[in-house]
């Protein structure tokens, strides 16, 4: 099967890349390399040390891979090139990864909130009016999140995939049942992005009949897949800094250079996790079993376990012996939620969880570690503040 793979260059789509390389299927990576540029606006580079485009798909064909073949193209400002894309490569299926993935950063200033909804709105828009004005019958993998659902209370209701069963009372006393979107509840510009994602797959899933699997992922863990370690050139990113590291991995590169784990309000936020082995089997198995024309658009919450914030730290903390530092907290959002995921669909068409084992954790820290000469500390510390409430708090402690 040929597949496009949209924003194939990042943290989840190198490793998805060469996932389906592997698994025999034709791979066309599609990338503006904005997330390396990002990286030199930011003045901080991953952890890993990350090897040009070229040399990535050299070392992968080197070590046996199938060959992939690399297209310079940014889907949300080159629209006609990116429907000639469609029209000349005639893909089956199209992993949708090209957005701006982190919340710190959209929440950082007025640019990088503007910059976030004009690429990841308008990428995603142009894909799906690109697929219409072909005629090809394309479907569409997304990467979405979690965060679409909101980190509230939910009263220890289940979460469902994608959709709610809801009653709705009529003037008369009687009652219907209908399944809606599930409602959402976006907590940064990044997580606004993704639930109007998913209003325009619904849209041209019910107007045009693209069919659409949108993958609701928790946050990724790990660095590395066995295909990634073949190569040190094809070394997985390492994001630790404030801005794009997600919380596992940082508490995990922080515990491999003695800096205390950092812990934002009393640490009682409850997230999803997924490992990067884990997300880009998801992928997979997505494209191998595609909704069937007219099937209204496939949610899946691609997630394996859930945890407290406070709750990870204490764990790293006993694996590696590191200290837990509480910091004021740069986002507003509750104290404490409730998360309760139904994930069935994914685990029944296969997948088989990997969790949070010691050796995983220590195989993380060992990364870090090898590395550790390439931590600037001064990136470490969460610095991008969703309110001047936030901006105030965390002065303060400076």
């Amino acid at each position: 099967m040929k597949v496009l793979v949209l924003g194939g260059d990042g943290f989840c789509g190198w490793p998805c890349c060469v996932n389906l390389a592997e698994a025999g299927h034709d791979v066309v990576m599609v990338d503006n390399l904005s997330r390396r540029k990002i990286d030199v606006d930011l003045g901080v580079e991953s952890l890993t040390p990350i090897a040009t485009v070229s040399d990535r798909l050299r070392a992968w064909e080197e070590t046996g891979g199938r060959a992939i073949r690399f297209v310079g193209l940014d889907i949300a400002q080159d629209y006609q090139l990116l429907l000639e894309l469609l029209r000349s490569e005639r893909p089956e299926a199209v992993v949708h990864f090209a957005e701006q993935r982190a919340a710190p950063y959209s929440m950082k200033s007025s640019t990088t909130k503007r910059y976030t909804v004009d690429n990841n709105v308008n990428g995603t828009h142009n894909l799906l009016c690109a697929i219409v004005e072909s005629g090809l019958d394309i479907h569409i993998v997304h990467l979405g999140t979690m965060g679409v659902y909101g980190y509230g209370s939910h009263r220890g209701a289940t979460i469902p995939e994608g959709y709610l069963t809801v009653e709705v009372p009529q003037a008369d006393g009687s009652r219907f049942r209908e399944k809606i979107l599930h409602p959402t509840d976006p907590g940064s510009v990044y997580h606004m992005t993704k639930t109007l994602d998913q209003l325009l797959f619904y849209y041209y899933n019910k107007n045009d009949g693209i069919r659409v699997t949108d993958l609701h992922q928790g946050i990724v863990w790990g660095t590395n897949t066995d295909l990634t370690d073949r190569d040190p050139r094809l070394v997985n990113r390492f994001d630790y800094d404030g801005d794009y590291g997600t919380v596992l991995n940082r508490f995990l590169m922080q515990a491999a250079i003695g800096y205390p784990l950092t812990v934002h309000g009393t640490g009682g936020q409850t997230r999803a996790f997924i490992h990067i082995r884990d997300s880009v089997k998801c992928v997979e198995l997505a494209i191998d079993h595609p909704p069937s024309s007219g099937e209204k658009v496939r949610i899946y919450n691609q997630m394996t376990e859930s945890h407290k914030v406070k709750d990870l730290a204490e764990k790293v903390a006993a694996v590696t012996g590191a200290q837990v530092s509480h910091l004021p907290n740069p986002r507003k959002e509750a104290i404490e939620n409730d998360l309760i995921v139904d994930n069935r669909c994914l685990i029944e068409l296969g997948l088989k969880p990997t969790t949070l084992e010691d050796g995983l954790l220590s195989e993380v820290v060992d990364v870090a570690r090898r590395w550790a000469d390439r931590c600037d500390r001064s990136r470490i510390p969460c610095v991008s503040t969703w309110t001047t409430t936030q901006a105030a708090a965390l002065k303060a402690t400076v």
